[in-house]
């Protein structure tokens, strides 16, 4: 069963830290006395983020290839191997429906290996050192409201998040006899320009951010939304799905971490 984290001695990893999102919630580790490591591909954004918040360590690294992923685990590993709390965020976002879209391949498998591909292999090769130490821990996995209800405006991307959604679920269920919590984190819109939007479109970063926050360190839900993706029509959209999991996860057993 999970335990509950103390966050001042918490040691954080979050891909895709050096803005928006990533760079919000780290910013709110770093208050409360957490150890934080941030990632990204643009050295420039993490040299910024690292001048303005003392103490923030950075990494510049792509999650989008395997070799990127295991040189991260290896970093991490050598750097931070007490890390605690996995924040699986590095986001990519192509807004372009499907009958327009006629980019080559390449883009739509650059958003597959940052959305996907990504988050789950990083999880896998980091789950051997979060165990390790035997404490309590979290992962989480940032979503999107589009896992729930697909995007017409990027279907690639709202297909890749509830890809993550099920990864997510699953995890959750092969973590459940360890220390460890899997919460998946469902952002609406929110003001962090991804996808080339207006940097005013969507709910505001430091509001969503505070709540968000403050749900994590209380530690009781497995599913964190806000706005739109906390709302009770949401919850009951979603809520059958959860029920089906739980009724049929132990019809064919399968090993689970701790076992």
């Amino acid at each position: 069963m999970a335990t509950p984290i103390d966050f001042t001695r918490a040691q954080v990893l979050i891909t895709g830290g050096g803005q928006g999102i990533g760079l919000a919630l780290a910013k709110r580790f770093l208050a409360v006395g957490s150890r934080v490591l941030v990632t990204g591909r643009h050295e420039s954004k993490l040299e910024q983020a690292r001048r303005a918040h003392r103490g923030l360590e950075i990494f510049v690294n792509n999650i989008s290839s395997a070799a990127g992923r295991i040189e991260l685990a290896t970093h991490v590993a050598e750097a931070m191997p007490g890390l605690n709390v996995l924040i699986n965020n590095a986001g990519y976002q192509r807004r372009v429906s499907l009958a327009a879209d006629d980019a080559p391949w390449s883009d739509s498998q650059a958003e597959i290996d940052t959305l996907l591909s990504g988050p789950i292999h990083l999880t896998r090769l980091l789950v051997p050192l979060l165990l390790a130490h035997g404490g309590a821990g979290m992962i989480v996995n940032v979503t999107s409201g589009g896992a729930y209800f697909p995007q017409p405006f990027a279907p690639v991307y709202s297909a890749c998040k509830a890809a993550l959604h099920s990864f997510t679920v699953n995890l959750r269920f092969a973590m459940s006899k360890t220390a460890y919590r899997v919460v998946e984190l469902i952002p609406p819109a929110v003001q962090t320009g991804l996808g080339g939007t207006d940097a005013g479109h969507g709910a505001p970063l430091d509001e969503f951010a505070d709540s968000v926050f403050k749900q994590l360190s209380v530690g009781e839900r497995d599913e964190i939304g806000f706005g739109p993706t906390a709302s009770p029509r949401f919850e009951q959209a979603a809520a059958p799905y959860r029920e089906m999991f739980q009724e049929f996860q132990t019809r064919t057993p399968v090993k689970l971490y701790g076992d």
